[in-house]
């Protein structure tokens, strides 16, 4: 017979732990997540005119194509749909980016490609491969803050060089290398995104291109390119992707590792993206996602594969050109008139991408500016999250492809009621 125990003694012997955290591992302890999430739960009251998240447009959705395809896909292959797929990837999403690439004048295999839960997802692979505490990674400053939030969890060091109009400054970040070298502690890669960047909007030149290849060749560093935004060019002529160019220098490729995601250029809810490199590379990758997500959903995969093997790309990337180009313009025009150049406010442009960086007198904390804007119903990020140390403050984020025209115009003014008092 099973004896009984006594319900009050038990709960005499129960102790609550008093300190969850000395229970944190090392790495995640201090760690606070990704800020710009912490910014927007400040966004609620539907009056305030947000220029602050990365958003997509409505407006270019494919939602008639996608009801269609997925009927169609649902109605045919729903059991496997609702069951585990493999942890790579589908082969037919695999052979349709491979196809969608050589657009790029990328040439790969399906072997050289892991499939990601989004972009964000790849990022942290990336971080979760090369890293360990103490690793120094060198970046722009500034720089996408996802892709800092992600490579903080392993604590690097973030060694940080001031953008220029022109991209990286490739020349700082040889003379980094150089000093880094004599005392043994190069960097493990460095990371950028060439084209429209996130925050500035700033697209690398070509030369540059070629000359952060040479230092990787060099000094035998690895390229993270992010690339969310390569198809999103609205004037210009396309400048070579580090990672076609590095193929074109040795027979092939090897230093460049390429980041993807479906986000920007077809929708984010479905969180699809894709990593590319060497094949020991992408394997160790697939080896860390089997540890940490398993797979990616089958039919959000799916979806991808019908975005790039069957919808029109042409007219579709035209339709966002278009529209993504009207709303940069207003921007641009409506800044112009509300921030003449003897406020001392500046602003970077862009041949593309969904961002630009605005600047304001030193003497002008955007942090607490981010506060008073919320009283005047417009919002937009901070510029210091998105330095991995030593942050400026006196810079902000715009996002203009979320908004409506009349919108834009609107936020600008009421950022200038914000602004011009502090002047």
């Amino acid at each position: 017979m099973t004896k009984m125990t006594n319900p009050e003694n038990f709960r005499d012997k129960m102790t609550k732990i008093k300190n969850w955290q000395s229970r944190y591992s090392e790495n995640i302890k201090n760690y606070e997540g990704y800020p710009i999430g912490k910014t927007l739960k400040f966004l609620a009251d539907p009056e305030i005119i947000s220029l602050a998240g990365g958003l997509p447009s409505p407006e270019v959705f494919q939602k008639s194509e996608m009801r269609t395809i997925s009927e169609r896909i649902l109605n045919s292959d729903i059991e496997k749909i609702m069951q585990y797929s493999a942890i790579p990837g589908e082969q037919s999403l695999g052979d349709a980016i491979v196809d969608f690439l050589k657009r790029d004048d990328i040439f790969i295999e399906k072997k050289n490609i892991l499939i990601t839960t989004s972009g964000q997802h790849g990022l942290d692979l990336t971080g979760r491969l090369f890293l360990n505490p103490g690793d120094s990674i060198i970046v722009d400053r500034p720089t996408f803050a996802g892709a800092l939030v992600s490579f903080e969890m392993q604590r690097p060091e973030f060694i940080g060089v001031d953008i220029e109009s022109d991209g990286s400054n490739v020349k700082v970040f040889r003379q980094k290398l150089k000093e880094l070298d004599k005392q043994n502690k190069l960097p493990k890669f460095i990371y950028v995104v060439p084209d429209f960047q996130n925050p500035t909007g700033i697209t690398m030149s070509y030369e540059k291109r070629l000359q952060l290849l040479d230092l990787s060749y060099e000094y035998e560093i690895p390229i993270i390119e992010d690339s969310p935004y390569r198809d999103l060019r609205y004037y210009g002529e396309p400048i070579p992707s580090i990672y076609s160019l590095d193929q074109k220098r040795n027979d092939g490729g090897g230093n460049v590792i390429g980041l993807y995601t479906f986000s920007k250029i077809f929708c984010p809810g479905l969180r699809v993206g894709f990593n590319i490199g060497p094949y020991e590379v992408i394997e160790k990758m697939t080896n860390i996602k089997e540890g940490n997500i398993l797979n990616t959903p089958k039919y959000n995969q799916d979806m991808c594969t019908a975005f790039l093997a069957e919808m029109d790309l042409d007219d579709h990337f035209e339709k966002c050109k278009k529209y993504y180009r009207e709303k940069l313009q207003v921007f641009l025009k409506t800044m112009e008139e509300y921030f003449p150049r003897e406020t001392g406010v500046t602003w970077t442009t862009s041949e593309g991408g969904l961002f630009l960086w605005v600047s304001v007198p030193e003497h002008i904390d955007t942090n607490e500016l981010f506060f008073e804007a919320i009283k005047y119903k417009v919002a937009f990020v901070p510029g210091e999250q998105f330095y991995g140390e030593n942050p400026a403050k006196n810079h902000m984020r715009i996002n203009f492809s979320f908004s409506t025209k009349d919108q834009i115009t609107e936020a600008i003014k009421r950022l200038a009621d914000c602004i011009k008092p502090l002047l």
